[in-house]
């Protein structure tokens, strides 16, 4: 009975420690450890990952189930059908698509451990591999190469290792950069489906050509090909992976295992009860469109319709959900049947803008406009601080603070700064409401009159528009009092002007115009 327990104690030991004792193979180490292997933490990743929490990308994985196991069934095959299934994908491939107690850890790994995360790695794969395949094809590369992005990154392209790895394909930033992979405070080109597969081959293409062996390629994709190349020479300059797996970093030794056991799982889902949790849209379903200015996803998102979580799965690269729209950053994404309506309302989405998101510099540009005057203010008999502060509206706590006074009393006689709001520049709803010693965009914006639109007729003359403006004789300038929520867009359609380009000519606006709700804008209107 003791030695029944002390097994049972030595079995829930292993099975806690996740540890899978070799089987003297070749290629086999003592044992293989998976907890806290970093590919692990890639494929747990995917539990945090928004794409699965909308439910428009998704459709029942049940209507995979071709071999009629119950829900929840889990099947254990026997090692020799491991062995046999990878020898048929070995005879297929230019990998060396070995079995082992090593590529078992992760087999089992994959369909024991993390079905469910698996279910929803392949269904990505059905959104990136279309794509990767395409490329893989064009450099004339192993289209098995396809299965390392789910070793690198689980299809994660917004995922980031604990060495600073990043993307779908896992660049290093130097790496990356080598392959014309740009890192900004806008964009990580690293997280690009498109542009980090196409570097993702050109460097397959140069290890290649150093090791001429694609198990090697994989090692040295992992740690680099100068820690490949010592591991080589360390172990005596053996020619194989598994020869000198012992001398690579342990991550690099648990690598190559995992992509065969991918490689394996990715081609017998179906045998393990697996489904993918399907995507309904790829990157083939997808087209490209180029902005020819910085443009916001919440503009597209509302102007012509497109939900925010295709936006930002389809656009990962954008770190600020905007495309910046300066040298080579002006391309967006979007489902192929949006592309019209964005070539159509582009006007429309370059110039939306929310008020409550104005930009500081459009802060500071109001802030400058209603600029406080300076004025002094002689003292007379009679007068105290209370009271100069009621004529100029500010408090006394402000007079003492711009003129340094430290007690109550002030002299007669004595000169006082005083700082009183511009009214000239600050439009009449907003001016009567700023306290000029808490000048702030909050107060400003706040403030101002949204019940109705104000407008202000005056006489059309060619001074007060572009010359290329050819003006109708019934035609008349009025002036709009800009509300909060107005786009150039809506101000265009509501006075039945021809586009929103001529309301830009007439008031001479610049592409970086922002509208400040209480200021004026001409527009044309029709007096018949």
């Amino acid at each position: 009975m003791l030695d029944l327990i002390k097994k049972g104690l030595l079995v829930l030991i292993c099975l806690h420690s996740n540890i899978n004792f070799a089987n003297n193979k070749v290629g086999d180490s003592t044992f293989v450890y998976i907890q806290d292997d970093p590919i692990l933490a890639m494929l747990d990743s995917l539990q945090l990952t928004k794409y699965f929490e909308c439910n428009s990308y998704l459709s029942d994985s049940c209507l995979f189930d071709m071999s009629n196991y119950k829900t929840g069934f889990i099947p254990y095959f026997d090692e020799l059908v491991y062995e046999a299934r990878l020898a048929k994908l070995d005879e297929q491939t230019p990998f060396d698509l070995l079995y082992n107690s090593a590529v078992k850890a992760y087999i089992d790994m994959y369909s024991l451990r993390r079905r469910v995360l698996v279910s929803r790695l392949i269904g990505l794969s059905q959104v990136y591999f279309p794509l990767f395949e395409e490329k893989l094809a064009k450099y004339e590369l192993p289209l098995e190469l396809k299965y390392l992005a789910i070793v690198e990154s689980a299809l994660n392209p917004n995922a980031i290792s604990k060495s600073g790895a990043g993307g779908l394909w896992q660049f290093m930033y130097p790496t990356g950069k080598m392959y014309g992979l740009e890192v900004n405070s806008y964009v990580d080109d690293r997280r690009d489906p498109l542009k980090a597969t196409e570097g993702a081959c050109r460097y397959f293409k140069y290890l290649y050509g150093m090791f001429g062996d694609w198990q090697m390629v994989l090692a040295a994709y992992n740690c680099g090909p100068g820690t490949l190349s010592k591991a080589i020479r360390r172990s005596g300059n053996k020619k194989t992976y598994w020869e000198i797996r012992p001398y690579l970093p342990v991550e690099t030794q648990g690598y190559v295992p995992a992509f065969i056991a991918v490689n394996y799982l990715m081609n017998f889902s179906k045998e393990h009860n697996i489904y993918p949790i399907a995507a309904k849209q790829s990157y083939f379903y997808a087209d490209t469109v180029h902005a020819k200015q910085a443009v916001t996803f919440e503009a597209v998102s509302k102007i012509i319709d497109v939900p925010m979580e295709d936006l930002i799965f389809l656009n990962p690269a954008y770190k600020l959900k905007r495309v910046p729209g300066y040298g080579n950053y002006r391309h967006l994404y979007l489902p192929a049947n949006k592309t019209g309506a964005f070539i159509n309302n582009e006007t429309a989405i370059y110039n939306y803008k929310r008020n409550e998101e104005l930009s500081r510099d459009s802060i500071m540009q109001l802030a400058m406009q209603t600029a406080p005057a300076k004025k002094y203010h002689k003292v007379k008999k009679g007068e105290n601080l209370q009271k100069i502060a009621s004529k100029y509206q500010c408090s006394a706590s402000d007079l003492k603070q711009w003129n340094k006074i430290k007690g109550n009393a002030v002299k007669t006689g004595t000169k006082l700064v005083v700082f009183v709001p511009n009214q000239k520049s600050v439009p009449k709803n907003v001016a009567s409401t700023l306290n000029t010693a808490k000048l702030s965009p909050d107060s400003l914006l706040a403030k101002s009159d949204t019940s109705k639109t104000e407008t202000f007729s005056v006489e059309a003359t060619p001074s007060m528009v572009n010359a290329n403006i050819k003006l109708d004789k019934n035609a008349k300038v009025v002036y709009h009092v800009i509300q909060k929520g107005d786009t150039l867009w809506h101000i265009t359609n509501k006075y039945k002007m021809g586009s929103v380009d001529e309301l830009m000519r007439i008031n001479n606006l610049g592409k970086d115009y922002k509208l400040i709700p209480g200021g004026k804008i001409k527009v044309l209107v029709a007096t018949n």
